[in-house]
């Protein structure tokens, strides 16, 4: 990973609130930092990211703070206490103060917002400025993953238009509001998004990458480094995992050269990984239970799938099925109001689930 150049950015332009943006002096102080995602632990101490929906959080007590941060091709926002304050959308290396916020305790996040199949992005710091001082930050005891395709990443939800250039499907994904981000919000739970457009359980779109798929890249701490691999689930242990993979394995048929004969034979290979993949997962989280998510297209094949893995440990995966869908967004992908409706459909079955029953709660 190549060294930091101590440079420094002027975007006081692009903030949406008070603040300032330039160089600090030596005063300023790293804040321990609640990471939403996977990231690479870089020499320097950097965090290298690249899954959608990643963000970084902490907790102060001040009227400043200060952000570092490189994402050349991402676009991202800055949030203090849950409200936009900046919003970056142009490449280079961010350092930027906000100060005269109002005095006391304050949350400073950090959000992706865009997909990134390569390259991504990398954190460097929060720090307290001046007379700020760091406060503990408590990880959420909820914890969901969400695992998928575009419908997952948010692809283009914000357009407002089927017709979009890829400049402009990058610029219209949001995935903080797609459907996964806001089931976390309104369960108040830590989140984690392993999706990659176009990418199914056996086939990728039009067949495309054949000797890829989502599964094959689940591992990766970074979706275009095949060199670096999860190891273990460490501190993260989601209560529900919600999958949505094939609408890519299905949506386009089967085409000369591919491995199956016919759209039997992929549907018979589709079950058995998907079978394989939730099999994988469930040894490696023993707690989570399964949200496995369909369309008409492929949800008889989900719900057989649903049925192998209940057949080992019951109630463990529920089949969701989901339609209707104005699919407005670019390229015929859900729009930021189809997001509201899938996001309310897993709310309503996790609800169902009770997988939070045991929580104690005060008198």
């Amino acid at each position: 990973m190549r060294q930091m150049t101590r440079t420094f950015v002027m975007i006081a332009a692009l903030l949406l609130g008070g603040g300032t943006a330039h160089a600090q002096d030596a005063a300023s102080r790293a804040l321990p930092v609640h990471v939403g995602g996977r990231v690479i632990v870089d020499p320097d101490g950097g965090l290298t990211f690249g899954w959608p929906g990643i963000y970084f959080e902490a907790r102060f007590s001040g009227t400043a703070v200060r952000v570092r941060f490189e994402a050349p091709t991402e676009h991202m926002r800055l949030l203090i206490d849950g409200q936009e304050r900046a919003a970056f959308r142009r490449p280079g290396l961010v350092d930027l103060t906000l100060d005269g916020l109002a005095p006391g305790d304050h949350v400073v996040r950090l959000e992706k917002q865009t997909e990134s199949q390569t390259g991504g992005g990398r954190f460097i710091a929060f720090e307290a400025v001046g007379d700020t001082v760091a406060l503990t930050f408590m990880p959420r005891p909820r914890q969901i993953e969400f695992i998928g395709d575009s419908y997952t990443v948010g692809y283009g939800n914000t357009s407002g238009r089927r017709e979009c250039s890829a400049a402009e499907v990058h610029a219209f994904t949001d995935t903080q509001q797609a459907f996964g981000p806001r089931v976390a919000r309104h369960f108040d739970a830590d989140y984690r998004t392993h999706a990659y457009s176009g990418f199914g359980i056996v086939r990728n779109y039009a067949g495309t990458s054949p000797d890829l798929s989502l599964p094959t890249l689940y591992g990766r701490m970074k979706p275009d480094d095949a060199e670096r691999m999860v190891e273990g689930p460490g501190d993260w242990r989601p209560q529900v995992i919600v999958i949505n993979l094939g609408t890519n394995d299905f949506s386009t048929p089967v085409g000369a050269g591919e491995r199956w004969a016919d759209e039997a034979g992929l549907r018979a290979e589709y079950r058995q990984r998907y079978i394989g993949f939730v099999r994988d997962l469930a040894r490696e989280q023993p707690q989570a239970r399964f949200i496995l998510m369909g369309s008409d297209a492929f949800f008889g094949d989900v719900q057989a799938v649903a049925a192998a893995v209940n057949a080992d440990q019951p109630d463990r995966a529920v089949p969701l099925a989901f339609g209707g869908l104005e699919l407005g967004g670019c390229d015929w992908h859900p729009s930021i109001d189809d997001d509201a409706r899938i996001a309310e459909l897993i709310q309503a079955t996790i609800e169902t689930m009770g997988v939070w029953s045991n929580e104690l709660t005060a008198p």
